[in-house]
């Protein structure tokens, strides 16, 4: 959301409205009156200021701890949260160093962690609110703003792909749901599925979880149970969705995995889901999902944990590895091939696969090599 603006003698000032009121006060009487030419801050003493304090925002550090434990989530919340309260200016800028394909019908971003796509109450600043001025970097001040053509979770990093007129974005958002999209994620996720490859097929409905804080969950809605020893149909929830993950095992320690799933429907958090409840590996970080009745950060192994750096007293800040890896765009319009998109990893996704001794393989290790 763009800060209030006030126009104070000829200076644009920014600011969140309520550390500048007083400042502000100071300088809304008349430039003539002999009252202002006392006072002991003027507008030009006052943009002064004020960019000397935006100066030495951007220059203070914050001092290193000697414990390294903190460190290690000083370190996080470097990679996870520096674009979360930027100015829309700043995020669009940031957008543009990480296009990934861009031609006369789309463009396709990087999407940083922790930005939701649509706004919403208390969100500050999101996707949408930045094509205008992403369109303007790219093509001008005369450009039309970006269209959205899918979404993607807010703590969800990855492909994203945008268009530039309505009708462009229509036509992939039917390729999504009529699903001629292939979407490849990878997950690094909390112990290690059995079996190593295969598809999980269980329809997801929401329901209210019962615990301290009344919330709700999507979870998984089963057509069969075991009973004695035998498959028994159950009755299904009319609001039950049909849910399909594909997955498979790229690497895996004792306790820990990097896993390649293929959602082949597009189901609500299907991928998390499926994971925690379907195949009791959630995702790490996934502090929703690991489980059912509680809000609460993510329990982990002490022995994940010490590879991590983190105590548990410390797994809030743990952020959700899942990553949109690679879209694959069927031929559209006066594209005649298809469009092979591949998204190199976060920086923390990477941090933590080696932390957890967790291999790429080796066709993406040059690939990700810049953000190691």
């Amino acid at each position: 959301m763009a800060a209030p603006r006030g126009r104070v003698l000829g200076f644009w000032i920014r600011g969140n409205g309520q550390s500048l009121g007083s400042l502000f006060t100071l300088v809304s009487k008349p430039f003539c009156s002999a009252a202002t030419a006392s006072e002991p801050l003027n507008a030009q003493r006052l943009a002064q200021k004020l960019r000397a304090q935006k100066q030495e925002q951007v220059t203070k550090k914050e001092p290193v701890s000697t414990n390294p434990v903190h460190r290690r989530v000083q370190e996080l919340v470097r990679y996870t949260r520096q674009l979360q309260r930027v100015h829309p200016n700043v995020l669009a800028k940031a957008l543009t160093r990480g296009i990934l394909h861009q031609d006369k019908n789309l463009v396709v971003i990087n999407k940083p962690y922790g930005l939701p796509v649509h706004g919403g109450p208390g969100v500050q600043l999101c996707i949408s609110d930045v094509l205008p001025i992403l369109a303007k970097m790219l093509h001008g001040h005369k450009a039309e703003p970006l269209h959205l053509c899918h979404r993607l979770d807010k703590e969800t990093t990855g492909v994203m792909v945008l268009a530039w007129d309505k009708d462009m974005a229509h036509q992939v958002q039917e390729l999504f749901r009529t699903r001629q999209v292939v979407k490849k994620y990878w997950a690094i996720t909390v112990r290690v599925p059995m079996p190593s490859a295969g598809v999980v097929d269980i329809p997801i409905v929401e329901k209210e979880a019962q615990g301290q804080q009344q919330h709700h969950k999507m979870t998984l809605s089963p057509s069969y149970r075991m009973e004695d020893g035998k498959t028994v149909k159950m009755r299904s929830s009319r609001n039950a969705q049909v849910a399909v993950t594909q997955y498979r095992v790229l690497s895996s320690t004792l306790s820990s995995a990097l896993m390649e799933l293929h959602p082949i429907t597009g189901i609500k958090h299907q991928l998390r889901v499926h994971l925690s409840f379907g195949l009791d590996c959630p995702v790490l970080g996934d502090h929703k999902y690991s489980d059912w009745n509680r809000l609460a950060p993510q329990k982990l192994s002490v022995g994940t944990l010490k590879k991590l750096g983190l105590e548990q007293s410390k797994a809030r800040y743990i952020p959700l590895h899942l990553h949109a890896r690679q879209l694959i765009l069927p031929a559209l319009g006066s594209r005649k091939e298809e469009l092979n998109l591949v998204c190199k990893l976060p920086h923390f996704f990477v941090r933590s696969l080696r932390r957890l001794g967790l291999e790429m393989p080796d066709q993406d290790q040059s690939k990700n090599s810049e953000a190691q």
